[in-house]
């Protein structure tokens, strides 16, 4: 699907379908999302330069997501999307500027994008340049990527409490379902560890962006280069104390695992260990030997009770005492 985007009091507004095709003159921005061969071959003819494809756009060599060709600037970065479900996925997004205009290829649909077409139809967001619809645009990315990492923060110091105070939850240690949450610490593992790899390619092509506008006659977006720079930079030291915290307690509820386990092996080797004697007499009472002389007597079989009785109590008070129970 192909949709163009003309300046409109300070914001953008959508090109009709017709206008699209044609690109009508003084277009700003033009979002390719999951794009036909016949769309391609139309920017392509518009632009007169070539659009990176899917498969190039998933190449992991800096050099094929981030350089000049043709006039143009092409920037490939990940964005998060599918955030609010369990399979959160990182998406490559493609950034051209190229003849006065921003063209984005995608083949997923992030919220931010869907934030931002609401945003330019309603306010202000100074797009009288290309670039400053794509810096609005990445604006909306990092803000969506610092909320993410607010909800993931905030899930994890829940899971943190149910780790370490089973008050909290009203079940002992023991009850607690760990698989549930080990299976919770590896999903917030996992989209802490897509948000940074996202974080690392928009820092990779703020940098870049800063080094081609630096020798660009309009340096106007150099301070919101710098701007957002700082701004990722934080999200990504926040990101690794989240991502140490996530490793703490991971080691902490495998700790805690292992140590329900010991607990439950220390009770049944006790267990053992008090009827273990009783299993011996009772045993010994039982061989098919003619001669045993307590076989004959009148009270041998509650003799037998009380001794049985008396070698698990022993045991018994014995590991009370040395505090393994």
């Amino acid at each position: 699907m192909m949709k163009s985007y003309l300046p409109h009091n300070g914001g953008l507004v959508a090109a009709t379908e017709t206008e699209s095709k044609a690109f009508a003159p003084g277009t700003l921005w033009i979002d390719l999302w999951n794009p036909t061969q016949a769309e391609r071959d139309a920017v392509n003819a518009a632009l007169g330069m070539e659009l990176p494809t899917r498969a190039d756009m998933e190449e992991i060599e800096i050099s094929s997501r981030l350089y000049s060709e043709d006039g143009g600037l092409f920037m490939t970065v990940l964005v998060l999307a599918n955030s609010g479900t369990e399979k959160p996925m990182a998406g490559v997004v493609t950034f051209v500027l190229a003849r006065e205009k921003l063209i984005t290829i995608r083949y997923t649909d992030p919220q931010p994008f869907r934030t931002f077409e609401a945003r330019c139809s309603r306010s202000m967001i100074g797009a009288n340049k290309a670039e400053n619809v794509m810096m609005a645009l990445l604006d909306v990315i990092v803000d969506r990527a610092a909320d993410i990492l607010e909800r993931a923060g905030a899930e994890i110091e829940i899971t943190s409490q149910e780790i370490f105070d089973p008050d909290n939850i009203g079940h002992p240690i023991g009850s607690r379902d760990f698989q549930e949450v080990l299976r919770t610490l590896g999903r917030k593992h996992d989209l802490s560890g897509k948000i940074r790899e996202s974080l690392l390619t928009i820092a990779r092509m703020l940098a870049f962006l800063a080094q081609a506008m630096d020798t660009d006659p309009n340096k106007d977006v150099l301070p919101h280069v710098k701007m957002l720079t700082r701004d990722v930079q934080s999200l990504q030291d926040h990101l690794s104390y989240l991502a140490s915290k996530l490793s703490y307690l991971l080691d902490a509820t495998l700790g805690l695992i292992n140590i329900d386990q010991n607990n439950i092996i220390k009770i049944m080797s006790v267990a053992a260990m008090v009827f273990l004697p009783p299993t011996l007499i009772a045993s010994i009472y039982g061989m098919n030997f003619k001669i045993i002389p307590e076989l004959n007597w009148i009270d041998g079989y509650p003799y037998s009770i009380v001794l049985m009785v008396i070698s698990a109590i022993v045991p018994y008070i014995y590991f009370k005492r040395k505090g393994w129970l």
